[in-house]
């Protein structure tokens, strides 16, 4: 009967110490790595197709959805506490806002380069 009581109480101490501990099924973890070498090779396939300045916008929608499944599945997002999501969340959009702020500078200065000219180097 001792022993039963014992083993409860680690059991209890082990959940307690981690209680979102989650084991992602393989097949869950396979599935999302096809995905990810399916949207790999489409994103190569699309630089073989011009449409002109949309180029861009759906090879950052491409690595969006990678980027997504990556978070989620791979680093637990999707099994975490909610809170969690909020810090990342608010991490991604504080870098949003540092970069959008330094093209906002560098499109200051556009006006004055020179397409094709580079000044020389100084020794």
């Amino acid at each position: 009967m001792a022993e039963t009581t014992h083993h409860g109480a680690e059991a209890a101490t082990a959940t307690a110490v981690h209680p979102f501990v989650h084991a992602v099924p393989f097949k869950v973890l396979a599935g999302v790595f096809a995905a990810l070498l399916v949207l790999t090779v489409v994103t190569v396939a699309a630089t073989w197709v011009d449409l002109g300045r949309f180029n861009l916008w759906i090879a950052m929608a491409i690595a969006t959805v990678k980027a997504t499944l990556v978070v989620l599945y791979f680093m637990h997002m999707r099994y975490d506490r909610p809170v969690n999501a909020i810090v990342f969340v608010t991490a991604l959009l504080f870098l949003a806002l540092f970069v959008s702020i330094a093209l906002i500078d560098t499109r200051a200065y556009q006006p004055e380069m020179i397409p094709g000219y580079a000044p020389a180097m100084e020794r």
